[in-house]
């Protein structure tokens, strides 16, 4: 693929941000070592990225990006798994947290990264565009030492946590003996495979708490908490506040 062309698109408003507010934001960024930045308006375009960005696209500036959907940049693989997440945050409200996925390096190699995209919203709550970061794991050129099926594994355990899920049971999945899933899983988290399934579950719950009324005890058991005591402690110790706490306080 060659590199991006310059071009001069009509420069979109920044969603839920003045101008020099994300272009500001973007300068930031351009100064945070090892991190692509982004913001995107309501249509998955982009309307303000960082220097990284620019470089590792092959593209001559930052208003040869501006306007453009990542179809547009990046190779239909990458770009159709973009895609997908980007509407899932605009279309939900919801974020993504450090998601373990593929990305860009300088000439173009792929290499991993940890991306994170919140919703942005106007003055009535709509959502109105989204900001992102993708954080650099490994040097580049060295993709192969995160197995790619560990990516599948997290997508897995992030649509199976209320099921029996089990560190043993996601390193067979991705094909790693469970030391060096482990290892793997602290290196890029900070948590061990137990620490990492209960967050997945707690976030879980906390979404189902904050936007349901469905009784407390069902919203354990859907989140793979069959001890609704052990669900109580977990929570509170993640966040400060019990269940119900945490729903009043969401309500309010």
């Amino acid at each position: 693929m060659e590199p991006v062309p310059n071009r001069n698109p009509m420069q979109p408003t920044s969603p839920g941000l003045l101008p020099r507010e994300a272009a500001a934001l973007a300068e930031l960024f351009d100064h945070v070592p090892d991190t692509v930045f982004f913001l995107k308006d309501a249509e998955g375009r982009y309307v303000a990225v960082n220097q990284s960005f620019v470089e590792r696209v092959g593209a001559s500036g930052r208003a040869a990006l501006v306007g453009r959907h990542v179809r547009e940049i990046f190779p239909a693989d990458l770009a159709e798994s973009y895609a997908i997440q980007d509407q899932r945050v605009l279309r939900t409200g919801r974020p993504v947290l450090d998601q373990l996925e593929l990305h860009w390096y300088l000439r173009r190699r792929k290499g991993w990264c940890l991306t994170t995209k919140l919703p942005l919203r106007d003055a009535a709550g709509k959502v109105v565009g989204l900001a992102g970061i993708s954080r650099d794991l490994r040097a580049p050129g060295d993709a192969e030492i995160i197995p790619k099926s560990l990516a599948s594994t997290l997508q897995y355990l992030e649509a199976n946590y209320g099921e029996p899920v089990s560190p043993a049971r996601l390193a067979a999945r991705a094909g790693l003996t469970p030391v060096r899933f482990a290892r793997l899983i602290k290196r890029i988290f900070r948590l061990t495979p137990s620490q990492l399934i209960t967050q997945t579950r707690l976030a879980a719950a906390s979404r189902l708490l904050a936007e349901t009324r469905r009784p407390v005890a069902d919203v354990a058991l859907e989140c793979g908490f069959y001890d609704h005591s052990a669900f109580t402690r977990a929570f509170r110790s993640a966040l400060g506040l019990t269940p119900t706490a945490f729903r009043a306080q969401s309500r309010a």
